[in-house]
């Protein structure tokens, strides 16, 4: 299953199995932080979470291995209609999106941006 992701009222292609990656700066402790999701019937699944470190806001999932410098696990949790990226502007860079191609969004300070499926044809 491929498919698309709306950002905003920006437009995502998504590769093969409709998975795609979010990574970004925690804004108090500057740890590196990234998830894998899937765009699925039911929503968006949350495949793999991965973390640079520890500290406030920022648990380290249960049954997780150490891989390449990220503490990494598989969360178990059901798929979700959306997401909301808070755009705060306090972390040196916005929210790293990547489908078939990479892009920034949410550098600058501003309204929260929803992420949601493509409605269906």
């Amino acid at each position: 299953m491929s498919g698309c992701l709306l950002a905003g009222a920006l437009l995502v292609a998504l590769g093969p199995g409709g998975d795609f990656t979010l990574e970004w700066a925690h804004s108090v402790e500057k740890t590196r932080w990234r998830e894998s999701w899937q765009v699925t019937p039911a929503g968006l699944r949350l495949t793999e979470a991965a973390v640079q470190g520890a500290g406030a806001g920022m648990e380290q999932g249960a049954n997780g291995h150490a891989e390449g410098g990220w503490w990494v696990w598989q969360p178990d949790l059901p798929a979700v209609p959306q997401l909301a990226l808070a755009a705060s502007g306090m972390t040196g860079s916005g929210w790293r999106l990547c489908g078939e191609r990479c892009q920034t969004l949410g550098a600058d300070a501003a309204a929260p941006l929803i992420l949601r499926p493509c409605p269906k044809d």
